[in-house]
């Protein structure tokens, strides 16, 4: 997230970005609370899938140009990363409601608003100025002969490719 926040120039993206991310400690500390009452030691462990839709973001945000291009791709990534927390606490909250752990589903219900706040947010922010504003700076940009004014088509991997 700091990275992304670094990219926003539009006050309102910034400051929705670092309130999430000032939020994220909220959430780590309902976590701490939900290992506690499972009886578990908390841990921070790698997670593959946020790595790859990080990466996938960076690669977003370098392959664009123009601020409202840009600022377009750091939502998208930012999106991208609320969907699989969304998803994550969505699975979480099923298997303790199964496990008739209500105290941990109430915690964990909290973090999920959290997310779809942020995801509501992000796609205000992106309706009301920022995807206009990227359209405009594409617009320009190919009518005037730019090489590259969004982000360039990825190209299928050989596994895709013989799938």
């Amino acid at each position: 997230m700091p990275d992304l926040i670094e990219q926003a120039h539009t006050a309102e993206l910034k400051k929705g970005l670092t309130k999430h991310l000032e939020e994220t400690q909220t959430h780590i500390s309902r976590l701490d609370t939900v290992f506690a009452a499972l009886g578990e030691e908390a841990k921070g462990v790698r997670c593959k899938g946020i790595d790859g839709i990080l990466s996938e973001g960076s690669e977003l945000i370098g392959n664009s140009e123009g601020r409202s291009v840009i600022e377009a791709a750091v939502i998208a990534s930012a999106q991208a990363v609320e969907h699989y927390e969304i998803t994550r606490y969505g699975d979480l909250i099923a298997w303790a409601s199964q496990l008739g752990r209500e105290d941990v589903v109430k915690l964990l219900q909290q973090n999920l608003r959290d997310e779809k706040a942020a995801d509501k947010k992000l796609t205000a922010v992106a309706e009301s100025k920022i995807n206009r504003r990227a359209d405009r700076t594409h617009r320009t940009r190919r009518s005037s002969g730019s090489k590259r004014t969004s982000p360039r088509p990825r190209r299928k991997s050989s596994a895709s490719a013989a799938a």
